[in-house]
């Protein structure tokens, strides 16, 4: 006997609605994912470095080049004597208006940045003035002391941003505070990279780069780093052929005699010097101090006397030194080769040492 048809109708009445409803749902799916591919996606502000990668020394700029904020700066902080660096990040929600340099190199180079109308004090005025710096612009900083400055001065101009030095970042009489005391006062710290021990010209670089980006004004950082490197290639192949030079570093004591300083921590002077073929003779040493008695058995080809405001007259130290019975066996007593170096333009730790450098350099080979 035949089975009723209508029973089979329907089951297959619905079988095919239900294969066009998964068709439907299928081609649904398909256009979604068309869609999302071909969309642009939601607009969304940009995150700080911390909130999409770890942040990096070099900050996080922008697709267009510009600052994003807030902005997150590894840098350093000291003991309360300004020694003994350990990593310390600064965050910046906006570029600083109102910043204190702790050496006048520092400050010459933020005014060399354009960055002058932010500088509400300057220290360590102690060596000659920037050449490629206006007096004019100069003068336009507040000065709070010719040499160090101490913290109540600096906390007194209200800052936003202390910057500088980093030995200077101390809470004794001579520093203008510790890096956590200017902190825990809501004022953030920028140590330079070029002052702390095992830096390079590498680190200047690094500063500048930095400065930049802080202040939102990477261009002009970017063209000053590769006029510096450019000048850095220039000296080290103009002297390349040059036989090396042993250098030590002397003071005058105050009376005329000369003191002997080591400078095995100066590694930032001392990658810039061998641009110019210059050693230093007593890089091996652990402490600052050298005696005579070493300077004489060392014999180095060069002096250089690290002279600063105020220092005894270098002349008299010079016609001193040439004159000591004690000094006659080293080769650059001999030969009349002790050069005055200037103490702002090698310590400062800015920019100025490249200028330093050059001159050096056609005093020392009379090229």
């Amino acid at each position: 006997m035949r089975k009723p048809r209508q029973p089979i109708f329907i089951l297959a009445l619905v079988l095919i609605t239900a294969l066009m409803l998964l068709a439907a749902g299928c081609g649904n799916k398909n256009n979604d994912e068309g869609a999302a591919s071909s969309s642009p996606a939601p607009a969304s502000s940009k995150a700080s470095p911390s909130a999409s990668a770890p942040s990096s020394p070099q900050g996080s700029p922008a697709d267009d080049g510009k600052t994003v904020y807030p902005l997150i700066i590894e840098n350093y902080t000291l003991s309360s004597e300004g020694e003994g660096q350990k990593p310390k990040q600064q965050t910046f929600d906006k570029a600083p208006e109102r910043v204190v340099a702790n050496t006048q190199p520092v400050a010459e180079l933020l005014i060399k940045l354009g960055l002058g109308d932010k500088l509400v004090g300057v220290a360590a005025l102690n060596g000659a003035a920037d050449p490629e710096v206006s007096a004019e612009a100069f003068k336009k900083v507040p000065v709070l002391a010719q040499g160090y400055v101490s913290k109540e001065p600096v906390v007194g101009t209200n800052p936003d941003l202390v910057i500088g030095r980093a030995g200077l970042f101390a809470d004794a009489d001579w520093g203008n505070g510790s890096v956590d005391s200017l902190n825990e006062l809501g004022i953030h710290t920028y140590v330079n990279n070029a002052s702390l021990q095992g830096a390079t010209l590498a680190s200047l670089y690094r500063d500048i780069e930095e400065i930049g980006q802080i202040f939102d004004v990477q261009d002009k950082a970017a063209a000053h780093i590769a006029k510096l490197k450019e000048r850095a290639e220039a000296l080290k192949a103009k002297y390349e052929g040059e036989t090396a030079q042993k250098f030590a570093i002397v003071n005058d004591t105050g009376d005329g005699t000369l003191s002997v300083d080591s400078g095995s921590h100066d590694s930032f002077q001392h990658d810039t010097l061998s641009l110019i073929k210059l050693n230093n003779a007593f890089s091996g040493v652990d402490g600052y101090e050298v005696s005579i008695e070493q300077l004489v058995a060392e014999k180095p080809d060069v002096l250089l006397l690290s002279y600063y405001t105020g220092a005894q007259d270098p002349e008299s130290t010079l016609k001193a030194a040439y004159a000591n019975p004690a000094l006659q066996d080293i080769p650059a007593i001999k030969n009349k080769r002790i050069y005055v170096i200037d103490f702002n333009a090698f310590w400062g730790y800015g920019d100025q040492i490249m200028a330093a450098a050059e001159k050096l350099g056609q005093e020392v080979y009379g090229k």
